[in-house]
């Protein structure tokens, strides 16, 4: 009997760690549940997440949907025109002509097809630099704001030298030196993206640290690296989900920005902004050639802004309750 005690007070520590374990993951599921349904009851998001949803089909059937191959010029594959205008047989085009429904561009390649390899590179720009950015402006944003002292001025002014600068004109002035190539856009956009990120999770850093959670893990003797990274951080992400979601319409921007001066990618790569600096001169005689590129990352940013703006308001129980109201 003494032993079987023994062994259940033994045990009690591992259960009541258990049981919290338990209630935190319940917890953890509860909240993000409710974020769900209060990012639903916002029409905004609804369609923004519709729009991305379709925007991903695109670019993940794009090998299948596609007519052509984005890059195959088809002098001597089809009687085409250097300017022909779309043609779509359901409304009324010649059927002895090829279907081309957004028309063929100045180097004789089908634009639909070009178009929908063009969301497939759009939506990679975007989700790899801002997740590049993400992980290192939150790394150095949370030693600045965990550590403070010499440690916090050394990164924040540093920071700052490069938030003094326009972010694309910053963007060019990298690539410039780098070299014209996407991965070379990618990697300026990248950096000239990191300080915003880091500045949003050290100011959730400084007000995290002094909570109670956090003093009673430093009580029971957790590292400064447990507590930071498997403490604070996690309870940080909120404001930086939103501000990464809003970071991937800018950073879409920027690189359709540096690909239309030729600093991003190059021809014959089928990305929207080289597709437009490419055909910025027939805006009068071939507008077609300009208007698909210019509304696909318009409705590429839309998407991502209406979805920022509905998890900004969902993740802010104050903004949530008034919204409900």
């Amino acid at each position: 009997m003494a032993a079987l005690k023994e062994e259940s007070i033994e045990k009690r520590p591992k259960v009541a760690r258990l049981e919290a374990e338990g209630l935190r993951t319940s917890e953890s599921i509860s909240f993000w549940g409710t974020v769900w349904r209060r990012l639903f009851r916002r029409k905004s998001a609804v369609v923004g997440l519709w729009i991305l949803a379709f925007l991903v089909l695109i670019a993940l059937t794009a090998d299948w949907i596609a007519p052509y191959d984005p890059v195959q010029v088809l002098i001597g594959v089809e009687p085409v025109k250097m300017r022909q205008k779309p043609c779509i047989h359901l409304l009324g085009c010649p059927e002895d002509q090829p279907q081309h429904i957004m028309g063929i561009d100045g180097n004789v390649r089908d634009q639909f097809s070009r178009i929908l390899y063009g969301a497939r590179l759009s939506l990679l720009v975007g989700l790899s630099t801002v997740t590049f950015a993400i992980i290192i402006g939150t790394f150095l944003g949370a030693i600045a704001g965990y550590l403070g002292g010499v440690v916090d001025n050394v990164i924040m002014r540093f920071m700052d030298v490069l938030l003094a600068f326009p972010s694309l004109l910053l963007a060019i002035a990298i690539v410039t030196i780098l070299g014209p190539g996407l991965i070379n856009a990618l990697l300026a956009i990248a950096i000239v993206s990191i300080p915003t990120y880091a500045r949003v999770t050290r100011a959730t850093v400084l007000s995290v640290r002094e909570m109670d959670f956090v003093e009673a893990s430093r009580a029971m003797g957790g590292g400064w690296g447990y507590i930071l990274f498997g403490r604070i951080l996690p309870n940080s992400l909120t404001p930086l989900i939103v501000t990464g979601t809003l970071g991937i319409a800018t950073a879409i921007l920027d690189a359709a920005a540096l690909s239309f001066l030729g600093l991003g990618a190059q021809p014959p790569t089928p990305e929207w902004g080289t597709m437009l600096g490419a055909e910025r001169n027939q805006v009068f005689t071939a507008p077609h050639l300009v208007f698909f590129p210019g509304f696909a990352i318009m409705l590429t940013v839309l998407a991502f802004n209406l979805l920022g703006d509905g998890l900004r308001d969902a993740l802010d129980p104050r903004l949530a309750q008034r919204g409900e109201e």
